[in-house]
C-alpha cells in the first residue's frame, strides 16, 4: 500500500514506564524500524516518575514525554487523551514490535471501518526452558477471552472512558468489553515480543497474585456473566482455551512443553487461592 506522508500522523505509540533503563531503547528503536513511514505515527512516553535514566535515554528518541502516575492505567489513559492522532497503540517498555505491526494495523483499520480494535500476537522472548513454556503458552491466548486488544480508534477508546484505575491486572478485559459494544476487533499477523528475560518463579507468582488481587472487583462489576466465568474459571483457564479450534494438536505435538505449562498454571492456581484465603483472614 502507498501511503500518503504529506497527511498528519495516524497513530500514537503510548509507552509506559517505571525505571525501565534496562528496556527502554530496544523498545524505541524497534518502533523506528517499522515499515509504516516515520512522519505517520508519534511515538510518546509516559513515565511514572523514574528514578533511573529511563527518561534520559528515550527522550532523543521519543517524541514527547510526559510524567504521570500512578499505575499504568492512567498513564495509558493519560496517553490517549493527550493524542491527536485517529488510532492508538499502547506498549510496555519491555515489548518490541516486529517491523512491520504499524503498518498492518493501520491498512487493516483504514479498510475496515467495523473494525474498532486490533489483537496483536504476542511472543515471550528471553532465556531458558521456562521461558519457551511462557512463549508455548502465550500462544494459545490470541484472539481469546484471555487476551486484550492493543491497537484502537481513540475515539472508541474515548467514548468507553478508557481503562477503570480502580482494577489492575482484569483492566484490559474490562476495556475490551466496553469497546465490543463500539465494533469489531480483529487479528493480525506481525507479532510484537515480550522480553521478560532470565525467568523467575517467584517474580512470575508474585506478579500473578498482584495481578488477581482485582479479580473479585473485576467479576462483581460483569455480575460474574459467562465471559468472566471463561476467564476466571479452571475449566476454560486449564482445558478449554488449550483444546478449542483445534489446538490441542498443538499440545500433543509438544508434550515437554505442556508439562511445563501445566505445571505452571496449577503454580498460578495455587498462588491465587492463597492470596485469596490471606486476604480473607486479614
Amino acid at each position: 500500500m502507498v501511503h500518503d506522508t504529506s497527511t498528519a500522523p495516524r497513530v500514537t505509540v503510548i509507552i509506559t514506564t517505571r525505571n525501565e533503563e534496562r528496556n527502554i531503547l530496544p523498545c524505541v528503536h524497534a518502533i523506528h524500524a517499522q515499515t509504516l513511514p516515520r512522519p505517520m505515527y508519534v511515538i510518546m512516553l509516559v513515565d511514572n516518575y523514574s528514578t533511573d535514566r529511563t527518561v534520559e535515554l528515550a527522550r532523543p528518541f521519543v517524541d514527547t514525554v510526559y510524567l504521570h502516575g500512578p499505575e499504568r492505567s492512567a498513564q495509558r489513559n493519560f496517553g490517549v487523551a493527550h493524542a491527536t492522532t485517529p488510532y492508538v497503540l499502547y506498549l510496555d517498555a519491555d515489548m518490541r514490535l516486529s517491523p512491520t505491526v504499524l503498518e498492518e494495523c493501520v491498512n487493516t483499520l483504514d479498510a475496515n471501518p467495523e473494525l474498532v480494535a486490533l489483537y496483536i500476537p504476542e511472543k515471550i522472548v528471553g532465556t531458558g526452558f521456562w521461558i519457551a513454556v511462557r512463549n508455548f503458552e502465550r500462544s494459545f491466548y490470541d484472539a481469546t477471552v484471555v487476551d486484550a486488544v492493543r491497537f484502537i480508534r481513540r475515539d472508541a477508546f474515548l467514548a468507553t472512558g478508557g481503562f477503570d484505575t480502580s482494577l489492575c491486572g482484569p483492566e484490559d478485559w474490562d476495556l475490551d468489553r466496553r469497546l465490543a459494544t463500539h465494533g469489531r476487533f480483529a487479528l493480525i499477523t506481525a507479532p510484537l515480543y515480550h522480553d521478560e528475560g532470565a525467568f523467575s518463579f517467584r517474580r512470575y507468582l508474585r506478579k500473578k497474585a498482584y495481578y488477581a488481587q482485582s479479580f473479585a472487583a473485576y467479576a462483581h462489576k460483569w455480575q460474574h456473566d459467562a465471559v468472566v466465568r471463561k476467564q476466571l474459571g479452571a475449566w476454560y483457564r486449564f482445558i478449554g482455551v488449550f483444546i478449542e479450534q483445534g489446538k490441542w494438536r498443538r499440545l500433543l505435538r509438544h508434550p515437554l512443553l505442556g508439562a511445563g505449562m501445566y505445571l505452571l498454571r496449577f503454580l498460578v492456581g495455587c498462588s491465587f487461592l492463597l492470596s485469596k484465603f490471606t486476604r480473607a483472614k486479614e
